[in-house]
């Protein structure tokens, strides 16, 4: 007998369920989420008979420590998206009825009939895997660093609106300097040109009269104010959330720092970085989402799929559309797009590509994803064969017909 063993975690604990090959559920159990967990489960499929090379695990996540745990130990384990499992649970039942203890069987159930529609756990090593949570994590902090630029701008456009125009963009490092020496109007009418060139030297910012003049004159220029205790009080909370964007600043650097010596150290780095348009954080972004498994995608067709480049086709009866794949690795999308737009400086051939389709009535954002489309395909040859990028074989030159010859 044969088992299938599905579980549904939760942040306290993780529900557990075998089914034998006739669709018998042979063993529930509810489990915590450390060793004392692990080992309970391991016991528990042991008893059924299993095995870790004969007993698939279906559960909803690749994130939790479990599922390194499992793989750990030799199990192979399906990470099942959970579309599919709402999908699965209502082939039984249209009620509408959820449990934990369900879901873990349905999950179990998949693997049974299923199996085969479903990838396993890619084998990635732990140097790539480092990579990924560098990549992520850093990606996360720029995110997250927006986001509170975008809160600070918000906050000063409630009392301080001339910082806004005279700083189109908080991001630079210069504007948040000079607002936290004049974080309110008050304190703007104060500011004298000296103190604003020594800001700016500390910046980095060489001498601009210019410049100068501009901000001066833009935050003492006349505006409707907040009462003074207001103002007061929404100038320290401009100084904290300057402080915040700084912290946040250094963080996104030091992530940057480890993730390109992780990166830099890694054997596919060379290849990756071969690829025009390709800098070490677009690079590591990409190698992070991909792994380093060379047998993860079989087909380039694998790859674009996963990344979400490949349209879908939609075809019932006489209605026949194709639109772009929603159900995707977000993040290596995200990357894919950044390196095609950069790749239209960098490749005459990618440009031509990018040309090609706009003249055909693609949208900007269409062409793009149509182009790293094409790149994703060379990529994963080059990756594949551990080859480097050779730009004239990605983008090779049309093949000449009798006509276009005689022309």
């Amino acid at each position: 007998m044969s088992i299938t063993c599905g579980i549904d975690w939760a942040e306290s604990h993780h529900d557990v369920a075998l089914v034998d090959d006739g669709g018998k559920v042979v063993a529930r159990q509810r489990i915590s989420t450390g060793v004392e967990g692990f080992s309970g489960l391991l016991s528990l499929i042991a008893e059924q008979g299993g095995t870790p090379e004969s007993t698939p695990i279906g559960i909803e996540t690749e994130k939790s420590v479990m599922v390194v745990a499992l793989t750990g130990a030799g199990f192979t384990v399906y990470p099942i998206n959970p579309r599919a499992v709402a999908r699965y649970r209502e082939r039984h039942g249209q009620a509408g009825g959820k449990s934990d203890a369900g879901d873990a069987a349905v999950l179990a159930n998949i693997l049974r009939t299923d199996q085969h529609m479903h990838r396993p756990l890619a084998t990635i090593s732990e140097h790539a895997l480092a990579i990924k949570a560098l990549a992520r994590q850093h990606q996360e902090a720029i995110w997250a660093l927006n986001q509170t630029t975008s809160r600070l701008r918000s906050v000063l456009l409630e009392f301080y609106p001339n910082a806004v125009t005279t700083f189109a963009n908080l991001k630079h490092h210069a504007a948040t300097a000079i607002l936290t020496a004049a974080p309110t109007p008050h304190a703007a009418a104060k500011l004298t040109g000296r103190r604003v060139v020594a800001i700016l030297h500390r910046c980095g910012r060489r001498n601009d009269s210019s410049l100068v003049e501009k901000i001066l004159t833009g935050l003492k220029a006349p505006a409707l104010r907040q009462p003074t205790r207001v103002e007061t009080a929404l100038g320290t909370t401009v100084q904290q959330l300057i402080a915040i964007v700084e912290a946040m600043r250094t963080a996104v650097d030091t992530l940057e720092t480890q993730l390109a010596e992780e990166f830099t150290a890694h054997p596919m780095a060379a290849t990756l970085r071969s690829a025009p348009g390709l800098g070490p954080v677009l690079a590591a972004r990409i190698l992070a989402e991909i792994g380093d498994d060379p047998h993860r995608f079989t087909s380039a067709a694998g790859l674009r799929a996963f990344a979400g480049t490949a349209p879908v086709t939609r075809a019932s009866g006489r209605s026949h559309y194709v639109k772009a794949r929603k159900v995707r690795n977000k993040r290596l999308g995200d990357a894919c797009h950044w390196w095609a737009f950069s790749m239209l400086t960098k490749s005459p051939g990618a440009r031509a590509h990018y040309d090609r389709r706009r003249a055909a009535g693609d949208h900007h954002n269409a062409a793009l994803r149509n182009l790293a489309n094409k790149l994703l395909g060379r990529l994963w040859w080059c990756m594949a064969h551990d080859q480097p990028w050779d730009d004239t074989a990605a983008w090779p030159p049309p093949t000449s017909t009798p006509e276009t010859a005689a022309a």
